[in-house]
């Protein structure tokens, strides 16, 4: 059976085989029975490469971060998740620069810690409560790397249109909603904001075959 860390774009942990293009971590989040008992232990949440300088993992080990998967960066930054800056330095550099050019107003300085950015991104993904952060924006505002909720699916606004999200990747949707439509959003406000200024996160394949 597999591990409950395959990780969707509300954020939730699911049980599924397919494994995606990068790792994620939050922290411990499992058991000695390898049973994930929380859902955050930081509010760095994290994405990071699958291979890096030769590591080896035990996937679920003791005393040691819980590895989660994604399909995409997308479907990490709709999660709640940033570039690593240990193994994905020269994308977390991009990302920060471009974050903190785009949402100058929620630091206090040009070149804030990353644990303040983090404090920011903690609020948008989730509430007190653990819930999933979701807001309202208009369709026709929202930039190409978006992922919002329609008929109780992840969406992807992208380049070439909608696309329906699966773990395993893409689908096309033929209609969409109007421009002035309101729609619900998963992505958090202030990363919706990084790529309206241009940062575009990284897809999977099928996102433009």
């Amino acid at each position: 059976m597999p591990l409950q860390n395959r990780v969707d774009p509300w954020g939730r942990l699911q049980a599924v085989t397919a494994r995606g293009t990068l790792l994620g971590n939050r922290g411990i989040l499992h058991n000695a029975r390898k049973e994930i008992i929380t859902t955050s232990a930081r509010k760095g949440w994290v994405t990071c490469l699958l291979e890096f300088e030769g590591r080896r993992r035990e996937v679920f080990g003791a005393g040691t971060y819980s590895e989660l998967f994604f399909l995409d960066e997308a479907t990490a930054f709709s999660a709640g998740h940033r570039p690593c800056a240990e193994c994905r330095r020269e994308r977390y550099n991009e990302f920060k620069s471009a974050w903190v050019a785009a949402n100058p107003e929620l630091v206090r300085s040009g070149n804030p810690p990353i644990g303040e950015i983090d404090k920011v991104l903690h609020a948008e993904r989730v509430d007190r409560e653990g819930r999933k952060v979701i807001f309202e924006g208009t369709f026709g505002d929202l930039p190409p790397g978006t992922f919002i909720e329609l008929d109780g699916n992840a969406v992807l606004v992208w380049h070439r249109g909608l696309l329906r999200w699966f773990f395993e990747g893409y689908s096309r949707l033929d209609e969409s909603p109007a421009a002035s439509a309101s729609v619900r959003v998963l992505t958090p406000a202030s990363v919706v904001t990084v790529f309206r200024a241009g940062f575009s996160p990284g897809v999977h394949v099928s996102a433009n075959s």
